[in-house]
Order: C-alpha cells, then structure tokens, then sequence
C-alpha cells in the first residue's frame, strides 16, 4: 500500500538580535535533509517584511519518513540550539489528499 505525502510548514522567529545565528543554523539543515531518503521538498524562506521570521516548506514521501527526519542527527542538534535562538516555533503536518 501506498503512503500518502506529508507537507510540513515550520515556522521559526528568531529572538532579538538573534536573525542571522539562527539563519546559519537553519541552512546547515538544508544539504543534509535533502540527501534524506524520502526527502521531495526541503525549503528555507524569510519572511520579506519580517526578517526575523523563517518558515520551511517540506514535502515528505510518508510519515515514516519524516520520523526518520525527525531523529537525524542535524535536526537532534538543531532542536539543542533552537531555545536560545527562537522567540517562537510552530511546526505544521499535513497529509496530500489530492
């Protein structure tokens, strides 16, 4: 049986001061996340008139392999650092129907 694709939205604010550390951190994920089997979209944004706000657009093959993504090592030490940089984060699934 086929997997239906997930689509991911995550959305980062980075504190005061904190944009371009957080930037740097956030492009670090890109070259490895897109080597990830099951990987069909990985992108990096910034808002145009929120600089401070960055927001991914990912499309996964199946769950299964955005829960492997979820336990790579890149995303693990992301999620140390993401504290001290970020203000907010929200991180949004959705399965394609169509």
């Amino acid at each position: 049986m086929l997997m239906p694709e997930v689509a991911v939205v995550a959305i980062f604010v980075a504190r005061p001061g904190r944009e371009e550390e957080l930037r740097q951190v956030l492009e670090a994920n890109v070259g490895p996340t897109r080597k990830e089997r099951g990987a069909l979209q990985y992108d990096l944004h910034r808002y145009n008139e929120e600089p401070r706000r960055f927001i991914f657009v990912e499309r996964w093959e199946s769950e299964e392999a955005l829960d492997e993504h979820c336990k790579s090592a890149h995303i693990q030490g992301f999620r140390a650092k993401a504290p001290d940089l970020c203000e907010h984060s929200e991180v949004r699934k959705a399965t394609k129907i169509l």
